[in-house]
């Protein structure tokens, strides 16, 4: 496989049907990959994580032509660059990143890169942040860098907890511990006893996604680290990845209602048979409802009866997403230099 390095982004917009045929094929597939989410990280550059970026899109094709590989690169610019390209996405948006390939050429696919990157003097390293454990990303690079003359290091990251919805609600309950078995069903009952209506509510593609938007960021924006970190970038950013959410049919955006004002919500990517919660918001004025714990609670229901296989809490240890389940996934940050 050659590879072939493009710094256009008109080049990386033309791309959208060839790369998402090749990422329902790929050793990874997560949301965060798909064209649209990539495309919209680039525009804002992560929300304005990075000040300034080059492209550095690297595509391999078979001799008839075919996609088989896609490394979404970019290089930083700007007084803090150091020469070390980076994954689009990288790091503080996208909660799983990789190279798109299927697994059986995934160590072609690193050879081609390494090949490719030969020549160059611009790029002195390659960071890689966010690499499931399961990437054969980690095991190719780690094995053909050094040969290559790159040091390798990997590094741990944050836990990526994980639900698995087998055997069904009552299945899910039985791998609860005592307690926390007893709690959510406490405070299930009780909402469902509550005065006001308590009632779960799913965005569909017949609501206005603006009015449903704002209302989503009104919640979130309670929270006092989310409303700081809601700075007017980020908040395009996360606009526009909630539009193409909802335009190709990943976006799942759900409400808790409490007598038919929302009190907590949920922004999750609906994708590849798992629901991938990504994002919330909570009213402070209902917690005596425990709002974000019903609303879990109803999610994975609705999870195990639209059939999907797990809930994935993504990046982080907050212990709310252990005490409902969630069994720990790690993520790596693969740093090569030359």
């Amino acid at each position: 496989m050659r590879l072939t390095f493009t710094h256009d982004p008109a080049d990386l917009s033309g791309l959208a049907n060839e790369w998402n045929a090749l990422l329902a094929r790929s050793a990874t597939q997560v949301p965060f990959l798909r064209h649209e989410a990539v495309l919209v990280w680039w525009s804002t550059l992560g929300g304005g994580e990075w000040p300034a970026g080059r492209l550095w899109l690297g595509t391999g094709r078979d001799p008839g032509g075919a996609l088989t590989a896609i490394w979404p690169l970019f290089l930083p610019e700007g007084p803090s660059a150091d020469g070390r390209l980076h994954l689009i996405g990288s790091f503080e948006i996208s909660d799983y990143l990789d190279a798109i390939a299927p697994a059986e050429r995934n160590a072609e696919a690193c050879e081609a890169l390494l090949d490719a990157l030969e020549p160059s003097a611009e790029v002195r390293g390659i960071e890689l942040y966010n690499l499931p454990e399961a990437s054969p990303t980690l095991a190719s690079l780690e094995a053909l860098g050094p040969s290559r003359g790159w040091s390798v290091a990997r590094q741990r990251l944050s836990p990526c907890p994980v639900v698995s919805l087998d055997g069904g609600w009552e299945g899910y309950l039985a791998r609860l511990d005592k307690k926390q078995r007893h709690e959510l069903r406490r405070k299930l009952r009780r909402s469902e006893e509550s005065a006001d209506e308590v009632r779960l509510r799913i965005v569909s593609p017949s609501d206005d996604l603006d009015v449903q938007m704002e209302s989503f960021l009104t919640l979130m924006a309670y929270g006092a680290d989310k409303a700081r970190f809601l700075q007017p970038a980020m908040r395009r950013q996360f606009t526009a990845l909630t539009r193409a959410a909802f335009r190709c049919g990943c976006l799942h955006l759900a409400f808790l209602d409490v007598g038919g004002t929302p009190a907590a919500a949920y922004w999750s990517f609906d994708y590849g048979n798992r629901l991938w919660v990504y994002n919330s918001g909570l009213n402070p004025a209902y917690a005596a409802l425990s709002p974000g714990w019903v609303l879990l609670g109803r999610l994975i229901q609705w999870a195990i009866q639209a059939g999907r296989t797990e809930v994935d809490f993504l990046r982080g240890n907050e212990d709310y997403k252990f005490r409902l389940g969630g069994v720990e996934r790690a993520i790596f940050r693969l740093t090569l230099t030359r």
